[in-house]
């Protein structure tokens, strides 16, 4: 386990309030109630589940703590890494499925030229909305169907929750389409939910096993560090993984 400056619960306790919880709370009542992922057999006719997700921020309405994942600040983990690695100025990074856009400021504050994606269109909007003077190019686009100008483009890449919303069948490609991006040099950036092998999956994601961190070593990537970070207080156990070309 490695031990980082302060923990993730302290650095979020001046964000949410006990409403923000207590909505958030109900939200994923509400969403793992009609959420047909959670079904046996799941939804065949969704496999990428962004029927699903779009239908999360349709119901969401103005409210972020009806979005599972929003954390209205950039993800702990990723704010310690950028305080231990300096300033990124002169590099080109892309924050994949980046949400409601907090992990792409982090990113451009620490002086990088940011390119954000998400998959959902409203994601995107609410982003822009949120941050109108940014200087991250936000955008609509599919980690599977990235644009292939971005390819061998960025210094950094950074992925943090989308691999955890993917089928088994589909991180091999999801792999393929990160080590695509990196430039000669640059470096992978993973932050994910953590599980052994034979843990059951109790929520509706699907954190990553150890070998399934490894596996995105490929395509000329090299895993650096490997950091496996204990659960705290309402945090799961996370990978912190960097990977590099």
């Amino acid at each position: 386990m490695i031990r980082t400056e302060g923990t993730m619960a302290q650095m979020c306790s001046d964000i949410y309030d006990d409403g923000f919880f207590a909505r958030r709370n109900a939200a994923r009542a509400r969403l793992d109630a009609i959420n047909p992922h959670l079904k046996p057999g799941g939804e065949p006719s969704d496999p990428l589940r962004d029927h699903w997700y779009g239908t999360i921020y349709d119901l969401a309405g103005d409210d972020p703590a009806a979005i599972p994942w929003a954390r209205l600040a950039p993800h702990p983990l990723l704010t310690q890494w950028l305080a231990r690695n300096g300033s990124l100025a002169g590099r080109r990074a892309i924050d994949v499925g980046c949400g409601l856009g907090d992990n792409a400021e982090a990113l451009s504050a620490a002086g990088a030229d940011v390119t954000a994606f998400d998959f959902i269109p409203r994601a995107i909007e609410w982003a822009k909305q949120r941050f109108l003077e940014s200087r991250v190019q936000f955008q609509v686009a599919n980690l599977l169907e990235a644009p292939e100008e971005w390819r061998g483009t960025f210094d950094l890449v950074h992925e943090c929750y989308t691999l955890q919303t993917m089928g088994d069948e589909l991180l091999p490609l999801a792999a393929k389409a990160l080590a695509s991006f990196v430039t000669p040099g640059g470096v992978l950036l993973v932050i994910t939910s953590a599980r052994e092998e034979d843990d059951p999956i109790v929520t509706p994601w699907r954190p990553l096993t150890r070998e399934q961190i490894e596996g995105f070593a490929i395509d000329g990537l090299t895993l650096e560090t490997l950091e496996d970070i204990a659960p705290e207080d309402y945090t799961p156990r996370h990978w912190r993984a960097v990977f590099r070309r």
